[in-house]
């Protein structure tokens, strides 16, 4: 009985067993169901989304949101336009003066109201014909002191002019011809033209300009830039008479340090009686922050002075508004003329200068685009910046260890002569010039403010005979001067600015002559060279390489230079 017990029990427990596997796999089988028909239906609801959104999709394209609503990714790119720089009238409109110096001279008797005297002057000078500029401005100078220097054309304020043009094209004698003539008739010597550079070697070129056509006339050119003792300039500028301070001189050349100092320093100096103001180089007059002396001139030409009865009729006071009581009184007027190679558009700038209706004279390079009156195209007057005609500019792309090699072969192998060269500063100009000296072959010598006014002088007249091949400069020279047979220009150190580039190669090609000009530009600068003359309007200037086979012959005598040289500076 027992054994079959334990059988039955077995029997009952492997039959509870199956019925448990059989239940729990018909358990599995109804969740796989029930899964499945979720997915079905799940899949239904997920096509009727799908339905719902391609729907609501469609009604969105056909109603659009409104326009307030940024909507991503959904907009068209429009080309931006580029804006234009508002100006005023006088620099929108200038009076436009042709850029060909050849082409276009104009002989010295068609140009209106040169006074024979000084016809004759210029003849016997050897000046024949004017170049385009000067025939411009010469004649509206004139006109604005028809009546003389006491008062102006129809008792009015006379119109401010500015004059933009390259360098080399001939604007100081724009002014020298019609202050002398104004000047002619004076019978009081008072000082009535007053001009103010930003350097001492600019200031004794324009001084001798004047003495040339002032010689024989009894008109007194005082030239006060610090070069002699302040007490000096004060006994060339004042003589004290028992009736008091009398005045020596008829036009003063300066420079605005010295000139400020005799204005607040010097007893009985007066520019009350001052009739024209010429600021020369304008552009760096102001970059250079002169404005301290610019306001100096003008408050001492409109001060007050101790006067009685009929001295007081041509007595004046600083300029307002033009009213009927303001114009019945005559007064001695005063007119600025500025004159630079690049003159700044900068508002912000020229309102410092506190111009009066002013009229601005500026070179165009035109290349048969006239119009059939002869006025130049909008093409010619966008461009920023004029250089001379018969300039040829290149660029050579280099290494830093190259620049003195590529030197070296100009001068050398080339057999450039009569070459100017530019540096940065200072120092990069006296290592560069103990560098050329120590390689040797080459009659060098350095121009910069490390040398005294004198010895300037006699540097600059050697370069000029020939005597010096190669003249190292610092940018001193590059603003006015005129070193004339200059051949070569060679910027040794790339400009960082394109009004320093515009001086530096505008000191050869001058007068109308062929000029060349070579730019060392390092690899890493060459974008942004070129980039910066393109902004200007410069795009004539080509691509110069010097293959380094050229250089090898010069290597080992540069070397040996580098050698000495390390003796003499210490790096």
């Amino acid at each position: 009985d027992s054994e079959e017990d334990i059988k039955n029990q077995e029997n009952r427990s492997n039959l509870k067993n199956k019925s448990s596997k059989r239940k729990k796999r018909e358990e599995e089988t109804e969740e796989a169901e029930t899964g499945k028909k979720d997915c079905r239906e799940r899949a239904e609801a997920n096509q009727g989304t799908k339905e719902e959104l391609s729907l609501a999709a469609s009604e969105e394209e056909a109603n659009p949101p409104p326009s307030s609503l940024v909507v991503l990714g959904d907009y068209d790119r429009k080309p931006v336009q580029k804006v234009q720089p508002f100006l005023p009238q006088w620099l929108a409109q200038p009076k436009l003066v042709q850029k060909r110096i050849k082409d276009n001279l104009v002989p010295i008797e068609d140009v209106p109201g040169i006074h024979p005297r000084l016809l004759k002057k210029l003849q016997v000078n050897g000046i024949e014909s004017f170049f385009p500029v000067q025939a411009e401005v010469i004649p509206a100078i004139l006109q604005s002191a028809s009546n003389g220097y006491l008062m102006a054309r129809g008792g009015y304020r006379p119109k401010d002019i500015c004059v933009s043009a390259p360098t080399g094209s001939g604007k100081t004698l724009s002014f020298v011809i019609p202050i002398v003539q104004v000047l002619l008739d004076r019978v009081v010597c008072q000082v009535r033209a007053l001009v103010v550079l930003p350097t001492k070697e600019l200031a004794q070129q324009v001084s001798k300009v004047f003495n040339v056509y002032t010689d024989g006339t009894g008109l007194k050119v005082i030239l006060i830039t610090g070069q002699k003792s302040f007490a000096k300039e004060q006994e060339m500028l004042v003589q004290k008479k028992v009736t008091g301070y009398c005045s020596l001189a008829d036009i003063i050349v300066a420079t605005p340090g010295r000139l400020t100092d005799h204005i607040n320093q010097t007893p009985g100096f007066s520019l009350t009686q001052l009739r024209f103001l010429i600021i020369d180089e304008a552009d760096r007059m102001i970059d250079d922050m002169h404005q301290n002396c610019l306001n100096q001139i003008v408050k001492a030409a409109f001060q007050a002075e101790n006067v009685s009865g009929s001295s007081m009729l041509f007595q004046r006071t600083k300029p307002g508004p033009v009213t009927a009581a303001s114009s019945c009184c005559p007064q001695i007027p005063l007119q600025k003329l500025l004159f630079s190679a690049t003159l700044t558009q900068d508002p912000e700038k020229l309102q410092q200068l506190d111009l009066f209706q002013p009229r601005l004279f500026t070179s165009v390079y035109s290349e048969n685009k006239t119009l059939g009156d002869g006025t130049e195209t909008e093409q010619d007057t966008n461009k920023k910046y004029i250089l001379p005609e018969g300039l040829s500019q290149c660029y050579v792309p280099c290494d830093l260890n190259s620049k003195p090699l590529l030197l070296l072969h100009f001068m050398l192998t080339m057999k450039f002569s009569r070459v100017l060269c530019f540096t940065n500063s200072r120092e990069a100009s006296h290592r560069l010039f103990l560098l050329v000296q120590a390689f040797g072959g080459i009659t060098v010598a350095e121009f910069s403010s490390r040398l005294s006014p004198n010895e300037r002088q006699r540097t600059m007249k050697e370069f000029e005979q020939g005597k010096i091949q190669l003249l190292i400069s610092t940018d001193a020279t590059a603003r006015g001067i005129d070193i004339r047979e200059v051949n070569y220009i060679i910027n040794y150190d790339a400009p960082q600015f394109i009004r320093t580039y515009v001086h530096r190669v505008g000191r050869t090609a001058r007068a109308g002559k062929a000029g060349v000009a070579f730019s060392l530009v390092l690899r890493i600068q060459e974008r942004r060279f070129l980039r910066m003359l393109k902004d200007a309007g410069i795009q004539d200037i080509k691509k110069h390489p010097v293959k380094g086979n050229s250089l090898k012959p010069l290597v080992q005598q540069y070397e040996e230079a580098l050698c000495k040289l390390e003796k003499t500076v210490k790096v």
